[in-house]
């Protein structure tokens, strides 16, 4: 094994029973993750705090416990073993990557699940970049299976903040005609982001979605398309706007139901969709990263759209990770405007 010197153990944030915030404690003496064969050991910068971080912590997706929180960082490699050393990676290289455990000074990372990070890209930008810049990415380019084609329309939930700030951008490059909403907090965020129309909706109060009862959304959509709907919905709310993602899709439109910010989304009869012939999708990012080329085909084209300024990444708030639960608090109570962070030293 080639590497240099680095700690027994880390400093990491930890979930040993299942819960709110406050579950999230970090610890100093965590054990450092084994160098294996074919990984890499990464001395985190960063670490992305995501929906799906909140999910693993309440136990509403369940993990072994304890487990260390996270799956999106970024930082420089700070031990190779000798498969990922005949790749080409070496100490010091700066990369991003998506594995379980990145709320820590120390993850393990398999060599294949390694983004080198350009020149010209800052660090904290490319941590920003793994889940929910490619979550946009797949969403606005795979998950709606072509049934929406350049310049036809899409809905987009909540593009004031995360993923789908991301996506509205996206969205708009890929040559689509694009409804956004958002909270009336986040709207000079939201215009920021090219939107040819942005629905403004009254806020809930320390929740992390708009109240989308404040705006008969579906008539603003038939209005704005003529009619016709939207040929795809793009949906990180969940249970809030479930009916109302179903009743914008155009004939033979689809619901790509990604999030669970107001809740997982009720169980409904296949019927419902029967009156426009519509599809619906509930997809992971892991199904459209399947292996190496896949996940690099996607981070080169955001890479590529950032280094273009095609692309406007918002970093929100950085946390230093002794505030683990600060930040889980944060980003549910719908205070974000873009992404939030660890900076973990």
């Amino acid at each position: 094994m080639l590497h240099n010197t680095y700690t027994t153990t880390t400093k990491a944030a930890v979930v040993r029973e299942v819960g709110d915030a406050h579950a999230l404690k970090v610890e100093n003496d965590f054990p450092t993750p084994e160098l294996k064969a074919g990984g890499v050991i990464v001395k985190n910068q960063y670490a992305g705090i995501n929906f799906i971080d909140t999910y693993h912590r309440k136990g509403l997706y369940p993990r072994d416990l304890p487990f260390v929180g996270g799956q999106e960082g970024g930082g420089t490699v700070a031990a190779v073993s000798d498969e990922a050393a005949a790749q080409g990676i070496k100490v010091g290289d700066s990369v991003a990557y998506s594995v379980f455990g990145s709320y820590a000074q120390y993850t393990a990372v398999p060599a294949a699940k390694l983004l080198p990070v350009p020149d010209g890209v800052g660090l904290d930008v490319a941590t920003s970049c793994v889940v929910q810049g490619l979550t946009a990415h797949y969403l606005t380019s795979s998950a709606h299976a072509d049934l929406i084609k350049e310049g036809e329309w899409c809905l987009i939930h909540g593009v004031g903040g995360g993923t789908c700030q991301w996506a509205a951008q996206m969205a708009k490059l890929r040559g689509f005609k694009v409804i956004g909403t958002c909270s009336k907090g986040k709207a000079d965020i939201a215009k920021t982001l090219g939107c040819d129309e942005l629905i403004v909706l009254d806020e809930v109060p320390g929740a992390s979605y708009e109240d989308y009862e404040s705006v008969d959304i579906v008539a603003r959509v038939l209005e704005v398309t003529d009619g016709k709907g939207c040929k795809a919905v793009i949906d990180g709310i969940g249970k809030s706007t479930v009916d109302i993602s179903i009743n914008s899709l155009a004939h033979r439109g689809i619901f790509i139901s990604f999030g669970n910010a107001s809740g997982a989304v009720p169980a409904f009869p296949v019927l419902r969709l029967i009156g426009k012939s519509a599809y619906v999708t509930r997809p992971k990012l892991l199904d459209y990263t399947v292996d190496r080329a896949e996940l690099v085909s996607r981070a080169d084209e955001i890479f590529g759209w950032l280094k273009a300024g095609k692309l406007n990444v918002s970093v929100d708030r950085s946390f230093p990770l002794e505030e683990a639960a600060e930040g889980h608090l944060y980003l549910e109570a719908g205070k974000s405007k873009g992404k939030v962070l660890y900076k973990i030293d």
